[in-house]
């Protein structure tokens, strides 16, 4: 499913990405346009295995909240894009960022409490997210 929403998610910024490319000054450390389809399709496979160990897990207070907090997450995952590229908000999409950064935390450490490796799956999410903060509020200061 999460390779599902990042597809999705890339097909409907396809136009906003391309003219993105074209028109943005990017911040030192951006890295070149095909490193992003990489990296992504990486991590949504790893968010959905680690998903997926913590489904097959007993029920229990903390998968429930980690797998509540992995919907809400892959759903902010995706409207970020739209916000993002489409629309260019830029400041606003640091801001949904830093919401979905947290979101990202809460479920690494639910997930962790459930499955061990379902949450150390996630901290290359968690540092991705990071880095792209860091790209986000550099397009934003950079493109005002």
């Amino acid at each position: 499913m999460a390779e599902a929403v990042g597809a999705l998610s890339g097909w409907l910024t396809r136009e906003g990405v391309r003219v993105y490319n074209e028109t943005v000054t990017q911040p030192p450390f951006s890295p070149p346009s095909w490193v992003f389809p990489v990296v992504w399709g990486i991590l949504f496979a790893l968010m959905g295995f680690g998903a997926a160990r913590v489904y097959l897990a007993p029920a229990g207070p903390d998968r429930t909240r980690g797998l509540k907090l992995y919907w809400t997450q892959l759903a902010f995952n995706f409207l970020w894009s739209l916000i993002f590229f489409n629309l260019r908000a830029y400041a606003f999409a640091l801001v949904w960022l830093v919401a979905l950064w947290a979101m990202i935390w809460g479920m690494l450490v639910a997930f962790r409490r459930v499955d061990r490796l379902a949450g150390w799956l996630q901290l290359p999410y968690l540092l991705w997210v990071s880095f792209a903060a860091y790209l986000t509020a550099g397009v934003w200061i950079l493109n005002r």
